[in-house]
């Protein structure tokens, strides 16, 4: 699971994704057992960053699901999921304290 989380991480660091976080939600009552949130520069380096993570990490990982719009993108990976967000919808819907406070019931 590790070696996946870092893959993910890595891809999204390399291409430029800012404020990358990883929340392990393994033993909370959440659908996921990890949820990586990070920032994009804008709506079309959020589709980029969608690119370079199909790039990377198919065939090995199976997209689920992927529901995007330019200021966000949710990926499905099953028992990861991936948020990237324009800075602005970042702090609009602050998933870090959502995601924050269920890791920490």
């Amino acid at each position: 699971m590790q070696d996946r989380i870092e893959k993910i991480v890595n891809t999204l660091d390399t291409n430029k994704a800012e404020s990358i976080e990883v929340f392990d939600l393994r033993d909370k009552n959440y659908f996921v057992d990890y949820a990586i949130i990070a920032s994009s520069l804008g709506q079309k380096h959020t589709l980029a960053l969608l690119d370079h993570l199909k790039n990377a990490l198919k065939p090995a990982e199976h997209f689920n699901n992927v529901d995007e719009s330019g200021d966000w993108i949710v990926v499905d990976l099953g028992d990861i999921l991936i948020h990237i967000m324009t800075p602005e919808y970042r702090v609009k819907y602050d998933m870090e304290t959502f995601l924050g406070e269920l890791g920490s019931n």
